[in-house]
């Protein structure tokens, strides 16, 4: 899976994504500390992998993760900084909630953290669905980014 860059200082802007959100009754906001346990105990049972890039958002202040909720049940999460200084990601989303915007929507308040953190350019490492991301933000492919840093990376016995 390659890497995608994106031009932080041309992204669209993040309020309609949340007005979208919230008008389903969706909101959209940085994590705060206290709901660590509770968000990696989620992220735990939808996205394993990405439990360890979750608990370091939340070792960050500010904790680099948000989270998208519906009556207090959360439905994704989206992180930066975590992987290395610049990267976002990792992302997800309950499959139900799949294609309503919300992956949209925590893309785009965590690439405008980083924007105001000061990056012109964010890394998206190890892409999924690049296609999303080329729609959501413009990112764009980085020739020979595959494995990039992944390679030689440490896996448990028995996974992929």
């Amino acid at each position: 899976m390659q890497d995608m860059l994106v031009r932080l200082y041309a992204i669209p802007g993040v309020e309609g994504a949340l007005d979208a959100c919230a008008g389903r009754g969706v909101t959209i906001r940085r994590a705060l500390s206290a709901e660590g346990q509770v968000v990696v105990d989620w992220v735990r049972t939808h996205f394993v992998s990405s439990v360890p890039e979750v608990e370091t958002a939340f070792a960050r202040a500010p904790v680099t993760c948000f989270i998208a909720l519906r009556n207090d049940e959360l439905l994704g999460f989206a992180c930066y900084d975590v992987t290395c200084p610049n990267f976002f990601g990792p992302e997800g989303v309950a499959a139900p909630e799949r294609g309503h915007g919300i992956g949209r929507a925590l893309l785009l308040s965590a690439l405008h953290a980083q924007r105001a953190r000061g990056y012109a350019y964010a890394i998206i490492g190890g892409v999924g669905p690049a296609e999303f991301y080329e729609k959501a933000v413009g990112a764009i492919p980085i020739p020979g980014s595959t494995p990039g840093i992944y390679a030689g990376m440490l896996k448990r016995r028995g996974s992929n």
